[in-house]
């Protein structure tokens, strides 16, 4: 038996847009049995802040350890009955889930802009791209499955078979909760393991949706069980006998992550950041290579551990480029309400953002950069974390803003001599995800990009994530892949068959 404690006790100030309250109210609710009952009335909130405004709107029950505990012990019994479900099966059910996302696009595409400020536009299109990520693996998932028969002799077989791993733990990013779960989720489910799912603090509520729509969908409660709270929740995840961690976030923390499941040998999942670099050759159309690096660097705010944060200009076409790029981004509009149709900027997610980008900028424009856009202000901090988006020109490396992760609408432009510097700074990074080149020529901006260290490399594109290929970062930038084949392959474990007739 159970009883049932509602988040909306927890509450200093409740949900005032209407069509959010039938979300909130079913998602911030917590099943518990009277055996932990006791843990759960001292449960901790976690509040939730409008980064528009700056303004708390409402709190969320946390979990604590006794609590993690014991979804552990339900996702173990849950495993055990959602790998006997037939693959078809599973198929049908991710299938109405997808359709119950479509459903009820709007409230979630309000309710992920209320959470972390994403325009409402930009929150729609994650909603939608979620439907290409189903589609793929759906479509893919039996084939990519299939027992293979590695060699055949007149009295034995070889073959190779794949099992799941199990309970699994998916601490999921912010921002893009939809995208970064589901490249875990969907796979992870599909192959049979039972997933305790980790959302960003940030947010929680659209953690909880995902929850709800799965388990409306067909999965059991046990097989997929949202789990809410900070870093020590998620140390909590990790330390219990699971099958794999998969990870998104920071490289520091990835390095913590890391090193607890590689001491117990367990699979290991990083998508940790980037600092992605494009380079813009000679006899590439300027119009065109602007306007695509501009989207690049600041979609999303340019939040995204693959947004451009380096553009590489070679000299002959360097101050071309940049009157067309700032022209580029001037077009995107000023910052306004994320609520509003034709927002492309809006707030920031976290609070500290704002200060550390501006410090960046000033920084740079300190030894020697050019401001050519932007007005380098930030919003006090009762007014919401916004910052404008901010080009600056002439930027080298020795400049801060060329090393670290910006995460956020603040982009350099640097001048190059050719094809070998833009190769050497391309290459002058601690992280590897992804890289761009953008020419006439396929032929050379593919030697460009064979010689460039990263997981994923575009031609005259960016900020370009496919459920069809593997994605995948080097160096800080992560371990092991998601997406395509191999991000399906991450979820299970081999088994060899050495069959021999008598």
């Amino acid at each position: 038996m159970s009883l049932l404690l509602s988040g909306r006790s927890l509450l200093r100030s409740v949900v005032r847009t209407p069509r959010l309250a039938t979300t909130f109210q079913r998602n911030n609710t917590v099943f518990i049995p009277k055996s932990v009952h006791a843990a759960y009335t001292h449960l901790t909130a976690l509040e939730l802040t409008d980064p528009s405004n700056g303004v708390a709107w409402t709190e969320v029950p946390m979990d604590n350890l006794t609590s993690v505990k014991y979804k552990y012990q339900r996702a173990v019994k849950g495993f055990k009955e959602w790998a006997g479900v037939p693959l078809p099966d599973k198929v049908n059910i991710i299938k109405k889930f997808g359709e119950l996302v479509e459903n009820e696009k709007e409230d979630l595409a309000y309710l992920l802009t209320l959470e972390m400020g994403k325009p409402i536009s930009q929150a729609r299109n994650e909603l939608n791209g979620l439907q290409t990520r189903i589609k793929y693996f759906v479509e893919n998932i039996d084939f990519i499955l299939e027992k293979e028969l590695a060699r055949k002799g007149s009295n034995f077989e070889e073959k190779l078979a794949y099992e799941p791993l199990g309970v699994i733990v998916n601490i999921s990013a912010w921002n893009y909760p939809y995208f970064v779960s589901s490249n875990v989720f969907l796979p992870g489910l599909l192959t049979g393991n039972a997933i305790l799912f980790k959302p960003s603090e940030i947010t929680p509520l659209t953690g909880a949706s995902i929850e709800r729509l799965l388990h409306e969908a067909g999965v059991p409660k046990d097989a997929f069980i949202c789990v809410q709270g900070k870093g020590d929740i998620a140390e909590a995840l990790l330390s219990y006998d699971i099958g794999g961690g998969y990870f998104t976030g920071s490289y520091n923390t990835g390095k913590k992550v890391g090193a607890l499941l590689g001491a117990k040998c367990t699979r290991t999942v990083l998508e940790l950041g980037g600092k992605d670099p494009a380079y813009v050759r000679a006899d590439a159309d300027i119009e065109k290579a602007a306007a695509s690096l501009a989207d690049g660097a600041m979609y999303n705010n340019g939040q995204s551990c693959c947004s451009v944060e380096r553009i590489y200009i070679h000299k002959h076409i360097y101050e071309k480029f940049v009157e067309a790029y700032v022209a580029e981004v001037e077009k995107l509009g000023k910052p306004m309400d994320p609520r509003d149709e034709k927002c492309y900027f809006g707030p920031l997610a976290r609070r500290p953002q704002p200060d550390f980008l501006y410090q960046l900028a000033m920084n740079a424009i300190r030894r020697g950069a050019k401001l050519v856009y932007g007005n380098g202000e930030i919003s006090k901090p009762n007014e919401g974390f916004w910052y404008p988006p901010t080009v600056l020109a002439d930027v080298n490396h020795r400049m801060e803003m060329q090393h670290v992760e910006t995460f956020g609408p603040l982009i350099g432009l640097q001048r190059v001599r050719d094809d070998d510097e833009a190769i050497q700074l391309m290459n002058d990074t601690f992280y590897g995800l992804t890289a761009a080149v953008y020419s006439e020529s396929k032929d050379a901006s593919e030697e460009i990009l064979a010689k460039v260290d990263a997981g994923t490399v575009y031609w005259n594109a960016c900020d370009r994530v496919s459920p069809y290929v593997p994605w995948s970062g080097r160096k800080a930038s992560g371990m092991g892949s998601t997406l395509g084949k191999l991000g399906v392959l991450a979820f299970m474990k081999p088994k060899a068959y050495h069959l021999c007739y008598t």
